[in-house]
Order: structure tokens, then C-alpha cells, then sequence
């Protein structure tokens, strides 16, 4: 502004003109704000997939290392689960932090699936600088850090570098400020602070990663004596449809794939490969059949015999799983999806046809689309061994037609709801409840009555879902006391037909 002496006006203008520099200051552009909550959804999808990996990582441990080594695992196995434990601590306690900030910040805002006051530069500086979270955050993240790798022996811990730290960021212009005042004090938006503390859970899960597999991986760095060996069978299935092979792979475990072997089942030696064995046998009867042998090993020290547990293997009839997905019929103009299956023969071998209507295959499995009621067979066959085609079996459904819709207005078919409630709806719907399938039935025609106190009913019709203008205009005069009546209704679904739907009655308060 000039100097020098200002009239009031001018004063005025002046001062209006510093707060409309203030408010463009505080104003947080909406791009910047969904580029905050993009990089929050990333985060969070990170840390998922990284969560994933992790338990992957203990699953793999628990049912090969754990079972196979246990004395030794054990001790490995805790430390890992107390590394867990000290970084769920944390984002349990991050995840308290980010409630607390979405509640004060107006919950999730549906139009922009962002919490409401993302832009808000006040909510966080009072929570976490004010409020001292900030303060206990910072110190949680410190003494995190410590304990994940107090729990790495000096060998594990080289070359250990979390990105999980409350170091305060070095200053450009300014006064140096601490971690906590740098990304959630005075003018950082809620949204900034939500994804910073996103971020710091990447970070854990991150951290807690690199030291559980630091330490599950001790195992497999020691020094690993084998002083037990057992012959071991192992076969694809042990339930074979009659005319295909049995198939068996017999090893032993922890074997030498240069050795050869001797292996022996129910008397006769069998060919050996890559210190494998491969058994096989032809199934032309039906029953239970069991085989037993034995492995010889040559060694230093002579040859030693390591016996085969007995193994039993079932051959039986063909047959085939016909399984409806969603229930026990089938429905006209909707894909009806099933799982068809026959044991102990591949997807890609079967044959699937069926009466009354017809059967595609889809990438979940297959789908039957039938068009009149009645029965309808689903028949299944498949080839037992290439070229030899046989049927497995078939399966009879019943045919039914969608069940018809209950119609709606004002989220209501029949009862009492506000005059303002009526006033605000300007569609009818039909709309089926507690049906499997996703079913869409459309309004295709109506009539409308309004019954007011002491006055003449009117009626109007329309066609289609929507309200005509005509009744918006004496819908837009519905009071307490007015009766609303919709009938005539009819609605058409995915099979075609016209449905005739029962009235909807409401009485305005």
C-alpha cells in the first residue's frame, strides 16, 4: 500500500486486500491434496503386499524348517515372532494416531474418497504438536528402531539400514525444527499429515521384512549334518479313475542326484533316474492296492537298505462333480456359473454339454444359460487316456424364473416415511432382496395417486422409472397427513418378461 495520509476508505481497502493475500496463503490446491492421497493409497498397498511377503516367509518356515529341524528353529522362530511383535506394537499405535486424525478431520469424504478436511492446517499442529503426540510418535519410532536391532546379532546387523527413523530433516532457510514440528506442525494439511504417518507404516512393515528374514535365515547358514535318511513315495494322487496309470516318485530325502540307487517295489527293481526312482503300474481293476520296497544305497563303508513305508492307492469308477456356485437350480436370462469337475482328470480334458439350454466355459469355471422351465441335464465326459473318450456322469437341475421384485420409492414399499423424505425421490425401483445373483429389473411403467385430507385424489401415469414433471409438481405439495400410492407397477428383468409389481403405499408425517 502507498504511504502517506489514507482516507478510511483506503484503510478499508487495505486491509481487505492483506486477508485476501492470507486466505490465498492457506488455500491447499486440490491437486496437491489428491497427489497426497494417491501416494497414501500406494503406501498402503505397499505395505500390504510387503505384509504378505512376510507371512509367506513364516508359512515356507513353519512347514519345512520348523518341522524338519525343531530344536533348532525354534529359538530362530521366537526371535523373528518378537520382531513382529515390537513393529505391530508401532503401527498399532500409528494406526490410534491416523483414527484420532480422521475423526477430528470429518471422516471419509465420499466424493473425493479423502478425509473431509484434507486441506485443514490447524487439525494436526493441535494433535501432534499441541497435543505432544508428535513428541511420543517421535520416541516410539526411536525406540523401535533400537529393539529391531537389538534383536540382530552384530553378524545380521551389517549392512542393516531402515529407512524407519525420527531424525529431524537438516534446514534449508530458517530455524532448525524438530522431526515432529517438520511434518505435522504449523502448515502442513491433514491430508500431508496422514500420508507421512502412511509412510512411517511402510517403513515398519520395511523394517520388520529385512530383520525377519535376516533371522529365519541363520538356519539356513548353518552347518547342516545328515545323520537320518528315510524312503519316501511320493505320487501325484492317490485316487486313480480305472484306466489310467499310477505314477509314484520314490526317493530318498536329502538324496544325491548323481547316486544311483537300488530301489526295489513289491519285488521287481524299477528304472532310476537323477537318483529317482519312477513306479508305475497299470489300473484296470477297481479296489484298495498298497505296495512296499526298499532302497539300497552304495557308500563308502558298503552298501546300506533303507526301507519304503507301505503305501495304498485307490482306484475307482468315473465320476464328475457338476456343482452349482450359487444354488440348487438354474435361473432363465441370467449366466448361471458352476464348478464341473472330474477327479483324477485335468479341466482341459473334459467334455460339458447340456439339454434344455446351453453351457460355455469361462475363465471361473462355466456357465449355464437355460430359457424355459422345465429340467435341465448338465452331461460330462472326459478321456481317461488319449483318443478314448468316456462318459463321467450327468446331473439333473431344475429351471426357474427370477423371483419377482419388491418395488420401491423413498427407500420404502409400504409404511409411513417424512413429507420431505417423499418430496426429495423423484424414481421408482425394483429391486430384488436376498437373491444370489446380481438381478437388475427395470420400472417400465406406473400410476401415481396422492390423497390429501379433504381433497380430491389425483392420478397420473407415467412411463419409465422417473416421475413425469407433472408429478414433481404435486409431489413438491406432499404434507404431513398425505397419502402416496404407487401401482400399477411393472418392471422388467434380464429374462424379458413383464412383471406386475404390488402397490407401494406411504403415509407422509
Amino acid at each position: 500500500m502507498a504511504g502517506g495520509k489514507q482516507t478510511p476508505r483506503q484503510r478499508m481497502m487495505g486491509i481487505l486486500y492483506l486477508v485476501l493475500l492470507g486466505l490465498v496463503a492457506l488455500s491447499v490446491p486440490d491437486a496437491l491434496m489428491d497427489a497426497f492421497k494417491n501416494i497414501r493409497v500406494s503406501l498402503d498397498n505397499s505395505t500390504v503386499n510387503v505384509n504378505n511377503g512376510i507371512q509367506a516367509t513364516y508359512s515356507t518356515f513353519e512347514a519345512t524348517k520348523l518341522k524338519e529341524q525343531k530344536d533348532r528353529a525354534e529359538p530362530i522362530y521366537k526371535r523373528a515372532k518378537d520382531a513382529s511383535n515390537v513393529a505391530k506394537a508401532l503401527s498399532d499405535y500409528v494406526n490410534a494416531l491416523k483414527e484420532e486424525l480422521l475423526a477430528v478431520g470429518g471422516g471419509i469424504n465420499p466424493s473425493t474418497g479423502d478425509v473431509d478436511k484434507r486441506e485443514n492446517l490447524d487439525v494436526s499442529p493441535h494433535i501432534m504438536i499441541a497435543g505432544k503426540k508428535g513428541e511420543e510418535l517421535g520416541q516410539k519410532i526411536r525406540a523401535t528402531r533400537k529393539a529391531l536391532f537389538d534383536l540382530l546379532t552384530p553378524k545380521e546387523q551389517e549392512g542393516v539400514n531402515f529407512s524407519l527413523n525420527a531424525d529431524a530433516p537438516k534446514p534449508t532457510t530458517g530455524p532448525q525444527k524438530t522431526w515432529e514440528e517438520a511434518y505435522f506442525g504449523d502448515g502442513i494439511p491433514l491430508g500431508a499429515s496422514l500420508t507421512t504417518l502412511a509412510k512411517i507404516q511402510a517403513d515398519i512393515k520395511n523394517a520388520e521384512n529385512e530383520v525377519v528374514k535376516k533371522i529365519l535365515g541363520r538356519l539356513d547358514q548353518a552347518l547342516v549334518t545328515l545323520d537320518k535318511f528315510n524312503g519316501v513315495a511320493v505320487a501325484p494322487t492317490s485316487y486313480v479313475i480305472a484306466g489310467q496309470p499310477y505314477t509314484a516318485d520314490i526317493f530318498l530325502t536329502a538324496y544325491d542326484s548323481q547316486s544311483t540307487p537300488e530301489i526295489t517295489i513289491n519285488g521287481s527293481r524299477i528304472p532310476v533316474s537323477d537318483g529317482k526312482g519312477k513306479y508305475t503300474i497299470n489300473t484296470s481293476k477297481e479296489g484298495s492296492f498298497t505296495y512296499s520296497g526298499s532302497i539300497v544305497v552304495k557308500g563308502p563303508d558298503g552298501s546300506k537298505t533303507y526301507p519304503l513305508p507301505t503305501q495304498t492307492y485307490q482306484v475307482a469308477r468315473p465320476s464328475a462333480v457338476v456343482s452349482p456356485q450359487k444354488m440348487n437350480v438354474l435361473y432363465i436370462g441370467l449366466p448361471n456359473p458352476l464348478a464341473i469337475s472330474a477327479p483324477g482328470i485335468a479341466e482341459k480334458d473334459l467334455r460339458v454339454s447340456m439339454t434344455g439350454g446351453s453351457i460355455t466355459k469361462t475363465a471361473e469355471g462355466w456357465s449355464a444359460n437355460v430359457t424355459t422351465i422345465g429340467p435341465a441335464t448338465i452331461i460330462v465326459s472326459g478321456e481317461l487316456t488319449k483318443g478314448k473318450p468316456a462318459n463321467l456322469g450327468s446331473s439333473l437341475f431344475r429351471v426357474k424364473r427370477i423371483p419377482d421384485p419388491k418395488a420401491e420409492f423413498a427407500g420404502k414399499s409400504s409404511g409411513n416415511t417424512s413429507a420431505a423424505n417423499i418430496r426429495a425421490q423423484d424414481r421408482v425401483f425394483a429391486k430384488l432382496a436376498n437373491f444370489e445373483f446380481d438381478a437388475t429389473f427395470n420400472v417400465t411403467r406406473f400410476t401415481l395417486m396422492i390423497a390429501k385430507p379433504r381433497q380430491d385424489v389425483i392420478t397420473l401415469s407415467a412411463t419409465g422409472n422417473e416421475l413425469t414433471s407433472a408429478m414433481r409438481s404435486i409431489m413438491n405439495t406432499v404434507t404431513p397427513g398425505t397419502t402416496v400410492v404407487f401401482k400399477d407397477i411393472i418392471a422388467v428383468g434380464p429374462d424379458g418378461t413383464q412383471r406386475g409389481l404390488d402397490s407401494i403405499v406411504l403415509g407422509a408425517n
